[in-house]
C-alpha cells in the first residue's frame, strides 16, 4: 500500500515537472513571438514612411518640372509680345510716313494747280462805271461782287455728314490711319457744330495715338474737352490724355490725369482702364 502511494505520488511529482518544464520554455517562446511582431511592425511603419518621403520627392520634382515649364511658357510669350509689338511699331511708323507724304503730295498738288490756272489768279477786271473811271465816289448798290466759298456753300444735310463720318470710322476701324486722320479733319472743318463732331475730335485722337503722334493726340484730346466739356466722350477723351502724356514722359502730370478719371468717373469702364495703368505705373521699375 505505502508502495502503490509512493509510486503515484512520484507519478504525479513528474507530471508536475514536465508541466513547469513546458510552461518555462513556453514564455521564453512567446516573449521573442512577441518581440519579433513589434520588430515587424517597426519596421513596417519605417517602410511606410520612407514610401511617404519617396512620394513627398516625388511630388516636389512634378512641382519643380512644373515650374520650369511655366517659365519657359512665359519666356516664349515675352518674346512673342516682343515681336508683336516691334511690327506694330513698324505698321505705325509705315502710316505715319506715308500720311506725311500724302499731305506733301496734296499740299503741292494744291499750290500747282493754282499756278496752272490764270483765273484763279487773276484780278478782277475794273467794272466801267463813272465812279470807278474817276476814282471817287461808290460803286453803286446793284453792282454785282465776287461771290466767295462761304456765300456759295449748300447747307450740309444729314446723310451727307454721316456718310463723311462713316467713311472715316470705317478706315479707322480697318487700321487705315492716315486715311482715317483725314476724314475725321475734313468732317470737323465742315461740320463744326455737327452732334458728331465730339465723336470725331475723338476718333481723330486715335488715329494720331496709334500712329504715336502723341504730341497731336494729346492736343486733340485736350481740343475735345475744353469745346465739348458734356460730351459721352470725355471721360474717354480723359483717359486718352493720360496715355498721351505716360508716352510723353510727362509722368507726374498722367498720374494726376489717371486719378482725376477715377475720382470724376467712378463705376466708369474708363475709370477701371486708369486704375489698371496707375497699377502698373506704379510697380517698381516703371
Amino acid at each position: 500500500m505505502k508502495k502503490r502511494l509512493a509510486n503515484s505520488f512520484a507519478a504525479r511529482l513528474g507530471m508536475a515537472g514536465a508541466l513547469a518544464s513546458a510552461m518555462l520554455f513556453a514564455v521564453p517562446a512567446a516573449a521573442q513571438d512577441s518581440r519579433l511582431s513589434l520588430a515587424d511592425r517597426v519596421a513596417r511603419l519605417e517602410q511606410q514612411a520612407q514610401n511617404q518621403d519617396q512620394g513627398g520627392i516625388g511630388m516636389v520634382n512634378q512641382v519643380q518640372q512644373l515650374q520650369a515649364q511655366v517659365q519657359q511658357l512665359q519666356g516664349q510669350i515675352e518674346e512673342l509680345q516682343h515681336q508683336l509689338q516691334g511690327l506694330q511699331d513698324k505698321s505705325k511708323s509705315q502710316y505715319v510716313d506715308l500720311d506725311s507724304r500724302i499731305g506733301r503730295l496734296e499740299g503741292g498738288a494744291g499750290a500747282a494747280a493754282g499756278n496752272n490756272n490764270p483765273a484763279a489768279n487773276a484780278t478782277p477786271p475794273a467794272v466801267n462805271t463813272p465812279a470807278a473811271a474817276t476814282g471817287k465816289g461808290k460803286a453803286p448798290a446793284n453792282q454785282a461782287q465776287p461771290a466767295t466759298a462761304a456765300s456759295t456753300a449748300a447747307p450740309a444735310d444729314a446723310a451727307g455728314a454721316q456718310a463723311v463720318y462713316d467713311a472715316a470710322f470705317k478706315s479707322l476701324r480697318g487700321g487705315e490711319y492716315a486715311q482715317a486722320s483725314r476724314g475725321f479733319r475734313g468732317f470737323i472743318q465742315q461740320y463744326p457744330d455737327h452732334a458728331l463732331t465730339p465723336n470725331a475730335f475723338y476718333w481723330l485722337g486715335e488715329s494720331y495715338y496709334a500712329t504715336m503722334n502723341y504730341p497731336v493726340a494729346l492736343e486733340t484730346f485736350q481740343r475735345l474737352l475744353s469745346q465739348f466739356p458734356q460730351s459721352d466722350k470725355v471721360p474717354d477723351a480723359l483717359l486718352k490724355v493720360g496715355y498721351s502724356q505716360l508716352e510723353l514722359k510727362q509722368t507726374d502730370a498722367a498720374k494726376a490725369t489717371l486719378k482725376s478719371v477715377t475720382t470724376k468717373y467712378p463705376g466708369s469702364k474708363a475709370a477701371g482702364l486708369a486704375q489698371e495703368r496707375l497699377r502698373r505705373v506704379q510697380q517698381p521699375g516703371n
